[in-house]
């Protein structure tokens, strides 16, 4: 009698919807000056930059076809888009299943700055972390 074969059936992998942070999606960090420092950033450094600072770009190693932007950008000393954190910077990550993630958020006592917003460049909610950095969550549209 042969042995028989332990095959799984092939099915078609199903999407991760883990929410959870993907990757960063954004530094941003206050500048006296952002023009001036556009423009040292591009002089010095080779950015290519615009008024909202610099794109760069990169391909996920684990789908090849999918392009990530990290954006670069100095805000004016000051800018309340920080508020209400009291430091000179702010992450934005790149997160999939937003929705389930802030669900989870709030389950764990996180401060939720804001509603979710949809824009044309997908979901962004604004969270604080325990060190007092605000952080902004980001889903890009798909």
């Amino acid at each position: 009698m042969e042995a028989q074969k332990n095959e799984t059936p092939h099915t078609p992998s199903t999407p991760d919807t883990t929410p959870k942070v993907t990757g960063i999606g954004g530094i941003f960090f206050f500048s006296d000056n952002p023009k001036e420092t556009n423009e040292w950033y591009a002089k010095n450094l080779g950015f290519e930059t615009s008024e909202w600072g610099a794109t760069f770009e990169s391909r996920n190693a684990d789908k090849p076809d999918e392009i990530n932007q990290l954006q670069w950008s100095p805000f004016k000393t000051g800018s309340d888009y920080f508020a209400p954190s009291k430091k000179e910077f702010m992450i934005n990550y790149r997160v999939q299943n937003m929705e389930g993630l802030v669900a989870k958020l709030r389950e764990n006592g996180v401060t939720i700055l804001d509603n979710i917003a949809n824009s044309e460049y997908g979901k962004f909610v604004h969270i604080m972390d325990n060190a007092g950095n605000k952080i902004e969550l980001w889903e890009p549209s798909s």
